[in-house]
C-alpha cells in the first residue's frame, strides 16, 4: 500500500496547500496582517503627503523701521536675562517680518509660476492702496499657545486693508493652480520668539510664561510703512543680514522719497561697470608696460611718469 501511494502524483504534497485548506488561526492571522500592513501603508502615505505639502514659501512684509527692531531687541534681552535658555528661541532682528500668505511649491517650475503670479499681483495691490501709504502700527505683545510670542498690531482700519491684500493675492495664486493659503483665518503678527526654533529647548521649556513680558503688554513699538512685498523661501539659505532668500520683490504704494527710481539705478549700475572696466584696463596696461621695460633692461618708470602715462591712457580710453 505504501508503494502504491508513493506512485500517486500528490503523495508528498500537503493537502492543505493542494486544496486551499488552512486552519482558522492561519486565516485570521493572514487577515490581521493584511489589515495592519494596509493601514500602516496608508498612514505612511498620508504622512509623506503632509510632509510634501508642507508650506515652504511665503509672502513677507520685511520690518525695516529701526525703532521697531530696536524695541524688539530690548524685549528679547530682558527675557533672556530672566531665563537664559530662551536665547535659543529668539528670532534674529534681520529676519523680522509679517507673513501675508504661505504656500507649497513642489518644483522650480512651480517657483517660476509663483514668481509670475506674485508680479501679477502688484497691479491688484496698487489698486487696493490707491497710490497711498499703508502704515502698520505695532503695539503690545501676545502669544499662540504660549509657544510663539509676537508683537501685535494696534487696532486700525489698515488691518482690514492688509487682510484684503492677502486675500486678493491668495486668489491670484490659486488661479495659477498653486497650493496657497490656509483654511484657518489669517492673523497678521510679528513673531520674535518661538520654541520651535530649538527642539532641544522644547524638551526643557514646555511653555513661555506670559509674566516674563507682562511689562511690555501695551508697549508701542512703532509704525512700518508698507512699500515692499517679498516672495521668500523658508528652506533656502538666508541672506547675510539674516533675512530670507527672496525669489522676487515688488514695491507698492507711493514711492519712498529716499528710494532711487529705476532710471537712476540703471545709470548708477552703468557708471560702476564703466569705472571697473577702466580700472582693470589701466592696471593691465601699466603691468604690461612695466614688464616690457624690465625685459628690455630699461628702468621701471617713476611714479610721476606712471601718473603721466595713466592720464594719457585715460584720455585714449575715453576717446
Amino acid at each position: 500500500m505504501d508503494c502504491l501511494m508513493a506512485e500517486m502524483p500528490f503523495a508528498n504534497a500537503d493537502s492543505r496547500d493542494e486544496f486551499g485548506i488552512t486552519s482558522t488561526f492561519e486565516i485570521y492571522l493572514k487577515k490581521k496582517t493584511k489589515k495592519t500592513t494596509g493601514r500602516k501603508t496608508e498612514e505612511d502615505s498620508q504622512t509623506k503627503k503632509k510632509k510634501q505639502d508642507r508650506p515652504n514659501y511665503f509672502i513677507s512684509i520685511p520690518i525695516t523701521n529701526p525703532k521697531i527692531t530696536t524695541g524688539i531687541q530690548a524685549v528679547q534681552d530682558t527675557l533672556v536675562q530672566k531665563d537664559h535658555r530662551l536665547s535659543q528661541a529668539m528670532v534674529h532682528h534681520g529676519s523680522l517680518h509679517v507673513t501675508l500668505l504661505i504656500m507649497h511649491l513642489s518644483s522650480e517650475e512651480e517657483v517660476g509660476i509663483a514668481v509670475g503670479a506674485f508680479l501679477e499681483s502688484k497691479a491688484a495691490v496698487e489698486e487696493l492702496l490707491q497710490g497711498k501709504h499703508l502704515d502698520l502700527s505695532f503695539q503690545g505683545i501676545d502669544h499662540f499657545k504660549n509657544e510663539v510670542v509676537f508683537v501685535d498690531f494696534a487696532s486700525s482700519d489698515h488691518i482690514a486693508t492688509l487682510m484684503e491684500i492677502a486675500e486678493t493675492m491668495k486668489k491670484i495664486f490659486q488661479k495659477k493652480g498653486l497650493l496657497a493659503g490656509e483654511n484657518r483665518a489669517l492673523k497678521p503678527h510679528l513673531t520674535f520668539m518661538k520654541l520651535s526654533k530649538s527642539p532641544k529647548l522644547r524638551k526643557q521649556v514646555k511653555r513661555i510664561d506670559p509674566k516674563l513680558y507682562e511689562n511690555f503688554k501695551s508697549h508701542c513699538f512703532g509704525d512700518e510703512t508698507l512699500y515692499r512685498l517679498d516672495l521668500c523661501s523658508m528652506l533656502k539659505k538666508k541672506q547675510p543680514n539674516g533675512y530670507y532668500h527672496c525669489e522676487s520683490s515688488i514695491t507698492v504704494g507711493e514711492k519712498n522719497g529716499a528710494e532711487p527710481d529705476d532710471a537712476e539705478l540703471v545709470n548708477l549700475s552703468k557708471r560702476l561697470v564703466e569705472n571697473a572696466v577702466l580700472k582693470a584696463v589701466q592696471q593691465y596696461l601699466e603691468e604690461t608696460q612695466n614688464k616690457n621695460r624690465q625685459a628690455d633692461g630699461s628702468p621701471v618708470k617713476t611714479e610721476e611718469a606712471a601718473s603721466e602715462n595713466k592720464n594719457e591712457n585715460d584720455s585714449d580710453i575715453r576717446k
